[in-house]
């Protein structure tokens, strides 16, 4: 008995136990709801609730799998042009944040270390505000009677309004100012590591400054943008609030159309496959991506 109750503890302690809790974690709050939307996504829709995929009317279990909702999303162009569109939109937001981003976060990693703080301090500000309210905010200088043009047409920039609200250019506005943040972390928090050695290396066997940058520099940050890069594409690649709010019908994405599925049409199977195949087209990017790091790795001596 005293023996089966330590081979109990020693199997829940140590490493098994810290390995174990992400697993548990990524089971309940990740696997476990990903089936269920997949289960839904391949019943029917009834009155007001969805089939049951198993009939148990015959005394033995019969599966039956609806795919008409994949071939609905695959057969019709407005699914596809929302996909691409989402894809699009996501892919700006993502390059402009890193161009917006990674000369602000060498510059933290090269600031002095005691403002380095503070500038973190200004970066991580604007999370201690509601983002509902940030982007109203963003609403109330786009719109044609609003800060922006009415400061410009004071100045006498412009003779009339410019729109500017119900646009792809708010929509990446707001987007990109929504996800800079989630660039900037990741590439200070890298750059900050850099070996300044390497730098000194380059500068003593002549290279200039901007050579160093992209050959060593660059390079050696790789890491940083390809986290700062996953961080702002997957969250931009299905957001509805920015194209709800700042986005116009010309900035139709995937989330809006996910929405209406949901709570206009009352269609909870189509919706679940559009959710399903707009987390496949996450997946399958940063599968790949993670096969190339590996292989890169292991050719690496």
């Amino acid at each position: 008995m005293a023996q089966s109750k330590n081979a109990f503890l020693n199997f829940f302690s140590g490493r098994k136990l810290i390995i174990g809790v992400p697993y548990v974690w990524f089971i309940l709050l990740a696997a476990i709801p990903l089936l269920i939307v997949l289960k839904i996504s391949l019943s029917t829709m009834e009155t007001a609730s969805v089939s049951n995929m198993i009939d148990w009317s015959r005394g033995w279990p019969s599966l039956t799998l609806n795919f008409s909702s994949y071939q609905f999303i695959a057969s019709d162009a407005l699914y596809v042009k929302t996909y691409l569109s989402s894809i699009k939109y996501a892919l700006i937001t993502t390059i402009i944040c890193l161009a917006i981003g990674y000369p602000f976060a060498y510059f933290m990693a090269r600031a002095p270390k005691h403002i380095q703080p503070t500038l973190l301090m200004l970066i991580m500000l604007p999370f201690w505000t509601s983002f509902l309210l940030r982007i109203y905010a963003w609403k109330t200088l786009l719109v044609n009677n609003g800060i922006i043009n009415n400061a410009l047409m004071s100045l006498g920039v412009i003779s009339e309004p410019i729109s500017m609200m119900n646009t792809p250019f708010s929509l990446i506005i707001g987007m990109v100012y929504s996800y800079l943040p989630f660039m900037i972390l990741p590439l200070y928090a890298n750059l900050s590591k850099l070996d300044v050695r390497y730098l000194e290396a380059a500068a003593d066997l002549g290279t200039s400054p901007l050579k160093t940058f992209w050959l060593v520099t660059v390079p050696l940050s790789k890491a940083g943008i390809i986290a700062g890069s996953m961080l702002v594409f997957i969250p931009s690649i299905g957001e509805y609030v920015i194209p709800e709010l700042l986005g116009g019908p010309n900035t139709l994405m995937i989330g809006r159309v996910l929405w209406d599925e949901f709570f206009s049409n009352n269609d909870w199977p189509m919706a679940s496959a559009v959710a399903i195949v707009m987390i496949l087209l996450i997946l399958v990017p940063m599968a790949l991506l993670n096969k190339s790091q590996s292989d890169q790795a292991e050719i690496k001596p």
